[in-house]
């Protein structure tokens, strides 16, 4: 876990806890799943945990939802919301920046695992046309593209250096159904390198 000062610390580190807890000003738990267990918890579970979690979505025209909370519950096991894997092109990003110039759509507000450098003449929201495709990452990596991001009002909250700014979600919503990039599972596993070349197989 690399935190804000460039310092780095593993899940092994016994007081980990406290180190994120002081970081994020308030208390914090790391928890893995492990057996049927969540670290932490001593009541066995009979199955794989599953977490609930909830996601509110404003009043925003063109959403299935608005101005409600919906449930959710979490991948098996898991602590990641919808995949394992999400990955956002630099086309979507300047397509959302040139939809609404006066905003600042900056790549900390969608918090991917992956950024994807495109070439010249690939323009918009490009990976939209990779659903069910596999990408090809480098010389190891194979991933399967699952679905669209959808985002949530999360995208929208200051953060250091970035103001609050409901029309980054608005753009979206209204540009492409509030999708910004792909889930993706993990077909081959192996390293992945920045300047890494990808491939998209149809």
């Amino acid at each position: 876990i690399t935190l804000p000062d460039g310092s780095v610390v593993t899940s092994e580190v016994r007081y980990l806890d406290q180190v994120l807890s002081r970081v994020m000003k308030r208390g914090v738990t790391l928890a893995v799943t492990q057996a049927g267990r969540v670290s932490g918890v001593q009541t066995p579970l009979s199955v794989a945990w599953t977490g609930q979690s909830e996601e509110y979505w404003p009043d925003m025209e063109g959403r299935e939802h608005q101005n409600t909370v919906t449930d959710f519950s979490l991948p098996s096991g898991t602590f990641f919301d919808g995949a394992m894997v999400h990955m956002l092109t630099t086309a979507t990003l300047n397509r959302l920046q040139a939809l609404y110039p006066m905003g600042c759509v900056d790549l900390r507000r969608f918090r991917p695992n992956l950024v994807v450098e495109t070439g010249v003449g690939q323009e918009g929201f490009v990976e939209n046309s990779w659903m069910g495709c596999t990408v090809g990452i480098g010389e190891e990596v194979r991933m399967k593209i699952t679905a669209p991001c959808g985002r949530c009002v999360m995208t929208t909250l200051a953060q250091e250096g970035l103001p609050k700014d409901a029309g980054i979600l608005r753009t979206a919503v209204q540009h492409n159904h509030g999708h910004v990039g792909v889930y993706a599972t993990v077909v081959q596993g192996g390293a992945i390198r920045c300047g890494d070349e990808i491939s998209v197989e149809i």
